[in-house]
């Protein structure tokens, strides 16, 4: 398949999938862009080179899309040009390109987190960013992924760390795959891995009985060991790998005004992270951050999780720096 073919055919799944938004209605240097992927992991664009938009284009339209592509002449310039008819309902947008390329700009994720639901924050920003990180892989390919990324992503894979139990977005939001209640081997020998490297023998053993015998009675018996102070390290090293799977990715930039104004929360974040550090008590920073290409409606925030004192599970309290 060559590349054009590839990426027309990236084109048709998002079609399929009633997938169609421009970035802008607005023809940007001959270019128009088209979302493909967009999360806190990856910003990625169907780009149509030398290109018009007649019609109107809904933005935000969330019905079904009907298309047509065909190719014609330009009667200006003489060359082939594609022809991409769309409709959202009652409206008609035509886009007139001669040739499409595809733009990825992949970002560093490691530290991103969204706390959209109270309680086991932990695990929910972990689910959040092997979620991400398989739609990255899914939708991209290995290519976009280092060796260390594409064995987390198999922890899509293990019910006892996905939305089954840690939904990282309410129910609303979900986009379910097939068969999450499904563990595969490959997720629980990543699991049994990370469990051997923090010689947690409990879990170990356990995640041995569930690669024998994967019911649900086994997922809910490891989901609740892993809000346990007593396996915290084996969570406490999967959030380092995805620290260390994603340190060579750039970070966002979104100016050099509010790059400054970032800088100075991230400092007072650091600042206090320090003073906590020097009382004995952990905690992570983590940032949410909006889209650089795309806006959207999350605002740039800093964080500081900071671990609590408990007994029997992991507890931690979530407060943003300003």
């Amino acid at each position: 398949m060559s590349k054009r073919e590839d990426i027309f055919e990236k084109l048709d799944n998002l079609i399929e999938q009633n997938q169609f938004e421009l970035v802008s209605d607005k023809v940007d240097d001959n270019r128009l862009k088209v979302i493909y992927l967009m999360n806190d992991a990856v910003e990625s664009f169907i780009v149509f080179e030398n290109a018009r938009i007649t019609g109107e284009y809904i933005k935000d339209y969330q019905g079904e899309i009907n298309t047509s592509l065909t190719v014609q002449k330009n009667d200006s310039t003489g060359n082939d040009e594609y022809v991409l008819v769309v409709h959202q309902k009652d409206s008609v947008c035509t886009v007139f390109f001669e040739d499409v390329s595809f733009e990825v700009n992949l970002y560093n994720y490691g530290r991103t987190a969204h706390f959209w639901i109270e309680g086991y924050e932990c695990l929910r920003q972990l689910e959040y960013k092997i979620s991400i990180l398989r739609d990255k892989l899914d939708y991209l390919g290995e290519k976009y992924c280092n060796d260390l990324e594409k064995e987390l992503a198999n922890l899509t894979d293990f019910p006892p760390l996905n939305y089954c139990f840690y939904p990282s977005v309410p129910e609303k939001y979900l986009v379910p795959r097939d068969n999450p209640w499904e563990p595969t081997d490959k997720a629980i020998s990543v699991m049994l891995k990370v469990a051997r490297e923090q010689q947690d023998k409990m879990l170990y053993q356990v995640l041995v009985l569930y690669k024998q015998f994967k019911n649900r009675k086994l997922a809910k018996v490891i989901a609740t060991m892993l809000h346990r102070k007593s396996h915290g390290k084996v969570v406490e090293s999967l959030m380092e790998k995805m620290t260390e799977a994603t340190k060579n990715y750039p970070t966002k930039e979104f100016g050099k005004t509010a790059d400054n104004e970032h800088k100075k929360i991230l400092t007072r974040a650091k600042q206090l992270q320090n003073k906590l550090k020097h009382k004995k008590i952990k905690s992570e920073i983590f940032v949410e951050e909006p889209f650089v290409v795309a806006t959207d409606s999350i605002e740039y925030k800093v964080y500081l999780m900071i671990w609590k004192k408990s007994l029997i599970n992991t507890k931690v309290e979530i407060q943003e720096i300003k």
